[in-house]
């Protein structure tokens, strides 16, 4: 059970894994950003943020449980700003990178959430890094994916947000983890160092898909330093299968989750180029 992706709700289709997972990279659907097919109970159109992040503890429950006891989660996920709308229906949010609003269908709330004021940033990584440390996680680091080319903002009264959060979070306080796999240069250029908490990294669409992809950079000394040559790497939230395209790169298998079927040929085609000769592992 390895270099596959299963298609259905995560929620459902982790449960199934029984080859044991060395690690976990994903960036979850955003709070409130889009509707990404028309399902009932898509993770990232919840009534409240309080809810999606249970969601999401729910999720990395059942990834933990098919973790190997040394194994670590890469959890990459964005923020979003508050902002009521007044007629009835579903809160609009206001993004880091975008704005737009949820599609309207019937009204599920006419009243604000409790504690978030017009304009108030909601704090969703660390709400969710915390919730994950309450049920069991290792919280182990927060790194800084620095963005130099951002969505531009027509806001006047803060910075354009340029960055997002990446969390280090382990199921064990001892953990696989190889800093020598992913040290930088130093300045010099004659030696290297350990790799610092700020990655700089382009945003770089795909063409192939519609919506916003997991730069291939950004993945890669996750999956480096997290795992060796061999092991499977999973991604919930799988998408264009970008993660699973740096698995194979890097001589790794990967299982990935996909709610949307739609997407297997662009996984397929991403990954086809890559091979594994498993007599290299034995």
């Amino acid at each position: 059970m390895k270099d596959l992706i299963l298609f259905g709700d995560c929620r459902k289709t982790i449960s199934t894994i029984t080859e044991p997972v060395k690690m976990c990279v994903t960036s979850p659907p955003y709070y409130g950003l889009r509707d990404y097919g028309g399902e009932e109970n898509q993770i990232g159109q919840e009534n409240s943020p309080e809810e999606f992040v249970d969601q999401l503890v729910d999720v990395f429950r059942s990834v933990k449980e098919v973790l190997t006891d040394d194994g670590t989660l890469w959890l990459n996920i964005g923020d979003s700003y508050y902002n009521y709308r007044k007629d009835g229906c579903i809160p609009k949010q206001t993004f880091s990178n975008t704005r737009q609003d949820l599609p309207i269908t019937t009204p599920r709330r006419s009243n604000k959430l409790v504690g978030y004021k017009d304009k108030d940033l909601i704090g969703i990584p660390w709400l969710l890094a915390f919730a994950l440390r309450k049920d069991g996680w290792y919280l182990r680091q927060d790194i800084i994916w620095n963005k130099p080319n951002p969505m531009p903002e027509s806001v006047k009264d803060r910075c354009t947000k340029s960055h997002e959060y990446i969390f280090l979070l382990s199921k064990s306080k001892n953990y696989y983890y190889d800093n020598e796999a992913i040290k930088e240069p130093t300045k010099e250029g004659d030696a290297t160092k350990n790799k610092r908490s700020v990655w700089t990294v382009n945003k770089k669409p795909y063409k192939g898909a519609h919506f916003a992809t997991f730069p291939s950079e950004l993945i890669e000394p996750c999956i480096k330093a997290g795992s060796q040559k061999g092991d499977i790497i999973l991604d919930p939230f799988i998408g264009s299968g970008t993660t699973a395209m740096v698995a194979k790169s890097l001589g790794r298998h990967y299982i990935g989750c996909e709610l949307h079927e739609s997407y297997n040929d662009l996984i397929q085609n991403r990954v086809s180029q890559y091979t594994i000769n498993l007599e290299d592992f034995v």
